[in-house]
């Protein structure tokens, strides 16, 4: 069997040889990232268009199914289109119709229906479950094995679900069959969660060399932001950031990176003024929680409840459509006041996938409700792949920190601050006056 470093040393030379062919029709619609470990999107079968452009491909496709209502690729493009507008929205009430597009598509062409299929994985990726992501991609796949999408769905099924190498067998046959945006961006995430930090550079600046159009430029310039972000290199970051919004000024999420590195450089005001845009127009898990943490780090906490309270509001209206996320509300439980509600939301997530992220999230929430002798073992989980996670890397050391363990917690607490001194407004000065009262550098 070929062995793991063997595949991955696959992936960017194949991107390498092939980054001047064509780009895929698709766009790029992902499950949610979690604070500072942002992902790369899925693959869709709708057009790579901004938001105006996919209203005029939702309505478009709507007028063509009054004059052909049997069309089931139509209805299936039609879910498509709805689970990308989910996404870029924040509204979850789109989950619901892409479903009965995608089941009315099912439903006039049963038998065959690869992009319905496509579509219902998709679906069920952006819903958070994974399990169901995964089943519906390889029904496609035993259907049509020479179809790129169906590796995106079971790629981003599989990484959620834990299974490291058959997401990465997902990815490379992802590249072989078309490299493009999509595929590249898979690429590099995947070398990014093996702590392959310059392939997964080197990828996103592959699928950057094939963009067709300003909305996969901006997305391939955030995710580069992303990567410098994450390693603590905020210039780097800045640059990408800008670079994003020439290609399409007022994008949600370059705007998130621009308040991100105005918090990381002391620009206080500047970060607050940018957060509060952002989550009034796109009231992400994400941004609430890194906009309403920003706010209790300078003190003004009852504005922070508040954050944290439409934080929770949205992940009830999440919830009515199908998309339970028990990792972010276990998240937010466990760093804001309620850690028996933490440890059942971490459990139920294990249940569920036995990935890095919910292996850290268990790891931390039975170390906020002081259970650390078994919270270790769950955070030697959640490093097993390698990842350079600031975060990930702080809870070790403070779960580290609470059995006595100072030398390995110094170690742990040393490295999250060498890979990112500003992961969290929050966290990083934890960090550091941990790491000093060990006796270790700040």
């Amino acid at each position: 069997m070929t062995s793991r470093s063997g595949r991955f040393r696959r992936l960017v030379p194949v991107a390498a040889l092939l980054a001047g062919a064509g780009l895929a029709v698709v766009t790029l619609s992902g499950v949610l990232p979690g604070r500072g470990d942002t992902a790369p999107a899925a693959a869709s079968v709708v057009p790579q268009v901004g938001t105006q452009g996919l209203n005029a491909v939702i309505y478009a496709t709507q007028d063509k199914l009054r004059r052909l209502p049997g069309d089931a690729a139509s209805w299936a493009g039609l879910g498509a289109a709805y689970v990308e507008q989910a996404r870029i929205t924040a509204d979850p009430s789109f989950y619901a119709k892409a479903q009965g597009a995608l089941e009315k598509s099912l439903r006039l062409m049963p038998i065959d229906n690869v992009p319905a299929m496509i579509g219902m994985g998709q679906l069920a990726n952006a819903r958070h479950d994974f399990a169901a992501g995964q089943r519906w991609g390889e029904q496609a796949k035993a259907l049509s094995p020479l179809t790129a999408e169906v590796y995106g769905v079971l790629a981003d099924a599989l990484t959620q679900l834990g299974d490291a190498d058959g997401a990465t067998r997902a990815v490379q046959s992802m590249l072989d069959i078309h490299p493009g945006v999509a595929s590249f961006t898979r690429a590099s995430y995947d070398l990014e969660l093996h702590g392959r930090v310059e392939d997964a550079r080197s990828a996103l600046q592959r699928a950057l060399g094939v963009s067709a159009s300003p909305d996969t430029v901006a997305f391939c310039h955030y995710y580069l932001g992303e990567l410098a972000f994450n390693a603590g290199q905020l210039d780097e970051a800045s640059g990408q950031y800008e670079q994003g919004l020439l290609a399409v000024p007022g994008n949600v999420a370059l705007l998130q990176g621009r308040a991100k590195v105005a918090a990381a450089t002391g620009k206080v005001a500047a970060a607050l003024a940018g957060y509060a845009q952002i989550t009034s127009r796109v009231p992400l898990p994400q941004y609430l929680l890194e906009y309403g943490e920003l706010l209790e780090s300078v003190g003004r906490g009852s504005q922070a409840r508040e954050q944290y309270d439409v934080l929770a509001a949205q992940q009830q209206l999440y919830a009515a459509q199908g998309s339970v996320d028990d990792l972010v509300a276990s998240q937010v439980a466990a760093d804001h006041g309620n850690p028996a509600e933490a440890l059942r939301r971490a459990q139920q997530e294990w249940t569920r996938r036995q990935s890095v992220f919910s292996a850290d999230g268990l790891a931390w929430a039975l170390h906020v409700n002081g259970r650390d002798s078994e919270a270790v073992a769950y955070a030697d989980k959640a490093a097993a792949l390698g990842w350079r996670n600031a975060t990930f890397a702080y809870h070790r050391g403070m779960i580290l920190t609470s059995l006595g363990r100072a030398v390995d917690a110094r170690a742990a607490l040393s490295q999250a601050l060498a890979i990112n001194p500003h992961f969290s407004p929050l966290a990083a000065p934890r960090a550091r006056q941990t790491l000093a009262e060990l006796g270790g550098p700040r």
